[in-house]
């Protein structure tokens, strides 16, 4: 069986497991705590970053966008990057904005200061990026609202590698409850909607040591 290093506490991982889910693929995930730069893991990939996938025929994917392209071309019958040029345009541009943007405004600020330092460092926050990061995302899910008013999903009609990636980052926020979805109902109801979908319970049922989730993270009627 093909197996996928991955950790919770990496976005990229997380859209790596929910595309596998998603494709209806089975994978032997390893966690693997990155930031020790175990040399198995350097081996297979010398950046030291997760995720990574290896196949049963041996060939090796680094990356959590290089997966997932390669997932699409692999393995087509469900598709998550789009039909057509265009389509395939605006997911991508889309992944981009939650892998870089609010990667670097919301999600180190946030799960990167309370989770992140915490289970890989056991260091303390530092409350002024956490401040920063809660004023940003309410641009953010701002912006995802605007996107569901004019269309099923973030990047169309179907669900796609954007809505994922978008999960994957918000449901690290959310696991300590500093998503603010009170003042963003619209928000909230696409991220219900894909938090219920089946790809997610994986992600919904697991716990980082010595951080018990908000009680939200995990409620599908929250």
């Amino acid at each position: 069986m093909r197996t996928l290093y991955q950790h919770p506490l990496s976005s990229l991982s997380r859209l790596a497991r929910t595309a596998i889910y998603e494709k209806h693929l089975e994978a032997n995930e390893r966690e693997e705590p990155f930031w020790l730069r175990r040399d198995e893991l350097l081996v297979l990939n010398p950046s030291g970053e997760v995720p990574i996938l290896v196949e049963d025929d041996g060939t090796v994917v680094c990356g959590g966008r290089a997966v997932c392209e390669y997932l699409e071309d692999a393995y087509p019958e469900v598709p998550l990057l789009g039909v057509g040029v265009k389509a395939r345009a605006e997911v991508r541009r889309l992944v981009d904005w939650f892998e870089v943007k609010f990667g670097t405004e919301v999600t180190q600020l946030l799960s990167g200061e309370k989770l992140f330092k915490r289970v890989a460092h056991g260091g303390a926050p530092d409350s002024r990026a956490m401040r920063a990061g809660r004023e940003n995302i309410h641009a953010h899910l701002e912006y995802i609202a605007w996107l569901t008013g004019r269309r099923s999903w973030l990047a169309g009609d179907a669900l796609s590698l954007a809505d994922l990636a978008a999960g994957a980052h918000i449901s690290l926020i959310d696991y300590t409850g500093d998503v603010p979805w009170s003042d963003h109902p619209l928000a909230k109801e696409w991220y219900v909607r894909l938090k219920s979908r089946p790809s997610f319970r994986p992600l919904l049922s697991e716990m980082l040591p010595g951080v018990v989730p908000a009680t939200v993270y995990a409620d599908l009627d929250f």
